[in-house]
């Protein structure tokens, strides 16, 4: 098994800058539906991309790959990881699985997934998507999966605490026309999608971007379908010794972003929290200490 932590795709932008126009055309052809695009014959990626056979040979040896084989072994293993079921990842797992606690399996799994997000995510996309979701002249909108549908209305949650403007939409896809219908340029649409990725979400965001609307995407090291149509992108690390993924370093840089937001407008941001904690002693929401 190939071990990195850098998918193809990553390896693709870090040189793309050190492209002939050729490799350029080949590489935005392989980003165009990635990672299928590169699963064919190397004949085959060169003709779909309107290249000869050599360029696509020499671009792969100058991403730092050997040669077209082990390139497309990549792609196979981001395509299997990016797949894969509970019942899979589980037996993967188990397969390899340390003698200690789980505890420990556990917590050494999240912070490698702490460290590695840290060290790719770019200041400034979190600037600029915290700018984004605090501007009170936009309408956010907040859409999930069938397990990230959670994360989001976390956020939403607090943001509504926040700022004003802001919509939960359900996880089921049928409800999503009449959201877009509201939406108006310049609004944001946050979506989380992770692997097993939910076909529904990349029409969603390529409506919405049609409309003008900016997109927030939270997604795996092996990268929603979502990202194409996304203004900024979060790629965060989900392994997990376990069948199921880890939403530990989601959850983080979710909570951060609601700190940056809530602190860019604390005065408006204590304001709100007054009043809503008011609304909270009217209806004797929580209890309250003798």
């Amino acid at each position: 098994m190939l071990t990195t932590s850098k998918t193809v795709s990553d390896v693709i932008h870090a040189h793309f800058g050190g492209l002939t126009p050729a490799e350029r055309r080949l590489a935005e052809s392989l980003l165009d539906n990635y990672p299928v695009s590169g699963l064919g014959s190397i004949t085959t990626v060169a003709e779909n991309a309107g290249v000869s056979t050599p360029t696509v040979a020499r671009m792969v040896q100058k991403l730092g790959y050997k040669g077209y084989p082990e390139f497309q072994a990549h792609l196979h293993q981001e395509l299997e990881a990016s797949i894969s079921n509970p019942i899979a990842k589980h037996d993967r797992w188990a397969s390899n699985a340390p003698g200690t606690h789980v505890l420990n399996r556990f917590a050494e799994a999240v912070m490698n997934n702490m460290r590695q997000t840290l060290s790719e995510l770019d200041a400034a996309t979190f600037d600029e998507a915290a700018k984004l979701l605090a501007d009170k002249k936009r309408s956010v909108y907040f859409v999930g999966g069938r397990i990230t549908g959670a994360l989001a209305e976390y956020f939403f949650t607090h943001m509504q605490v926040i700022r004003p403007k802001t919509t939960l939409m359900s996880s089921n896809a049928s409800s999503w026309p009449q959201h877009v219908l509201n939406m108006n340029a310049g609004d944001v649409l946050v979506i989380f999608d992770i692997r097993r990725y939910e076909a529904d979400m990349a029409t969603l965001a390529a409506v919405a971007k049609t409309a003008g609307v900016q997109i927030i995407l939270f997604t795996d090291q092996w990268t929603s379908p979502v990202v194409k149509h996304a203004l900024h992108n979060f790629k965060v690390q989900i392994e997990a010794p376990s069948a199921w993924d880890s939403s530990v370093v989601t959850l983080f840089v979710v909570e951060a972003l609601i700190e940056a937001v809530q602190s860019s407008a604390w005065d408006e941001t204590r304001e709100r929290m007054k009043t809503l904690e008011g609304l909270f002693e009217q209806a004797r929401l929580f209890r309250k200490l003798r």
